[in-house]
């Protein structure tokens, strides 16, 4: 594989198309998941689901869709969280192997949630086979689901702001992925106390879509401007042996 050395930092065409996908799977993610209806709590509007919220086989597979994508999103944030901890400075070393630590429990929480939702819940309930799934389903605004993601993404947030933190800028584009990992982090962390200090116990999912979207914002962000840094040195050649 070609690499390059570009202020400082050396660069790889490979990380850079990796980056690409990994922005591309994000904002198709996002647009899947962003037309999904909710069917309870504070944001429907229509056809709502009640407890226990198993009434809800009309709605399958359609509403499952989106944690298909949503399961790589996951494994493709930990791989972009391992390329960046080798950005880190030595004396930030700490902060950086922190972060993949909460990457790696992230990501697994996050896999093993959606993994359950579409191999046991929506099985079960297009079955008809809803005993004991009241807690389990998505659909219910105060259930594991919800509670799961929840401390997932929160982890994603704190392994974006103490990766973040432990860069040290060897030129422009570090400093842009210094601050949108920090600013991504810092902003998933306050929009939590301020939707618990303001909702209490109703938090119910508004934290939860927040998170997700200040999240895959960020990762979709981080992800383009590793694919700028680590592919401009392998187009701009491109360009130059075409021309000659």
């Amino acid at each position: 594989m070609h690499q390059t050395i570009t202020s400082g930092r050396t660069t790889s065409p490979g990380l850079g198309w990796f980056s690409l996908a990994t922005g591309l799977v994000t904002l198709i993610t996002f647009a899947i998941a962003v037309t999904t209806p909710p069917r309870s709590g504070p944001f429907c509007t229509s056809d709502c689901i009640g407890p226990p919220y198993t009434d809800a086989a009309q709605f399958v597979p359609r509403d499952y869709v989106w944690m298909y994508p949503a399961i790589v999103v996951a494994v493709f944030f930990l791989a972009l969280l391992i390329a960046i901890e080798a950005y880190a400075t030595a004396g930030r070393v700490v902060l950086a192997r922190t972060a993949t630590g909460l990457g790696i429990i992230a990501t697994a929480i996050l896999a093993i949630t959606y993994g359950l939702q579409l191999t046991v819940a929506q099985p079960k309930l297009a079955r008809g086979e809803t005993d004991g799934l009241s807690l389990l389903t998505q659909y219910n605004p105060d259930g594991l689901f919800i509670g799961l993601e929840n401390v997932g993404y929160t982890g994603m947030a704190l392994a974006f702001l103490l990766v973040g933190l432990a860069i040290e800028p060897s030129g422009r584009s570090d400093r842009v992925l210094r601050w949108i990992l920090v600013t991504g982090g810092v902003a998933t962390v306050v929009a939590l106390v301020v939707f618990s200090v303001a909702f209490g116990t109703d938090l119910s999912y508004r934290y939860e879509v927040t998170a997700i979207a200040l999240t895959w914002l960020t990762l979709a962000l981080v992800a383009a401007t590793l694919a700028r840094q680590h592919l401009r040195p392998a187009l701009s050649r491109g360009v130059v042996r075409r021309s000659r």
